[in-house]
């Protein structure tokens, strides 16, 4: 794969100190309070009862894909970038972005001691692009624009990956031009992403990343309706707010995939691995 445009391994990533001691703490719990006065904005994870109710009726189950074969599932990370994360760069800052990093990293050395993969999706804007997806140029002001472009721009101090992310030498970078990772064009004419998780063997994904109700959930449809079993990970993922975290969660729970907290999956990978023992 190191040889294909669209997907690449990464490159000189080295956290800072600080923040990679701050990334490997243990995983905060899947349903957790938002500490509204302090440093923690982490979103508090809300699934009403009528909806794990409406879930168990229409699977029979509360997590249809708990079962998950660790050697066949892909930690999938969507723009855990400056961009978005560092409110000096970021044209469009979620504030509980960065507390959701111990998780992602903890899932991604699970994963990759499991056997699986780890992807880190890298959202990108450059003239081609613009034009291409005109229409999303025309809607947003001015303003918005410049900050984006400024932003996404390859190479720019916003593009880049939130420093405290463990990225490793074995997994892969993804470019994506647009909100979803799989559809046409996200890759600029690249490979197609959903035809290389194929050739890894890939049937299952876990979404993390920013944010819950953009990128991530329309990766998350995306992905379910070309065949792939999706997870949402509950406290891997960060939205603006509350509201707009749970009603995609909601969204992807009912139809397009589970919802399990890093907790669940962590322990789902490890019943897997007693049961080969």
């Amino acid at each position: 794969m190191s040889g294909r445009r669209a997907l690449r391994p990464p490159s000189g990533h080295r956290p800072h100190g600080a923040l990679r001691a701050r990334a490997r703490r243990r995983p905060h719990p899947g349903i957790r309070l938002t500490h509204k006065g302090g440093a923690d904005f982490m979103n508090q994870t809300r699934i009403p009862d009528f909806v794990r109710q409406r879930v168990l009726a229409k699977f029979g189950t509360e997590h249809r894909f708990a079962d998950l074969d660790p050697a066949r599932t892909a930690l999938v990370v969507i723009d855990m970038q400056n961009g978005y994360l560092d409110p000096g760069l970021a044209h469009a800052f979620v504030p509980g972005g960065t507390d959701i990093v111990p998780n992602i990293n903890h899932l991604a050395a699970t994963l990759r001691a499991a056997g699986g993969a780890v992807y880190w999706v890298q959202n990108a804007s450059d003239e081609e692009s613009r034009i291409a997806w005109s229409v999303l140029e025309e809607s947003v002001s001015e303003a918005q624009r410049a900050a984006r472009v400024r932003s996404m721009t390859p190479g720019s101090p916003g593009h880049a990956f939130w420093p405290g992310l463990d990225i490793r030498a074995e997994d892969m970078v993804v470019p994506k031009f647009r909100y979803s990772a799989f559809i046409p064009g996200a890759a600029k004419g690249g490979p197609d992403f959903a035809a290389l998780l194929r050739e890894r063997g890939i049937e299952t994904l876990l979404i993390t990343g920013t944010l819950t109700n953009i990128c991530c959930e329309t990766s998350a449809r995306d992905a379910m309706m070309l065949n792939f079993r999706v997870i949402m990970v509950s406290d891997g993922n960060a939205a603006v707010t509350d509201e707009e975290h749970n009603a995609s969660l909601m969204n992807i729970y009912l139809t397009f995939g589970d919802v399990m907290s890093t907790a669940e999956i962590e322990a789902a990978i490890a019943r897997k691995a007693e049961a080969a023992a």
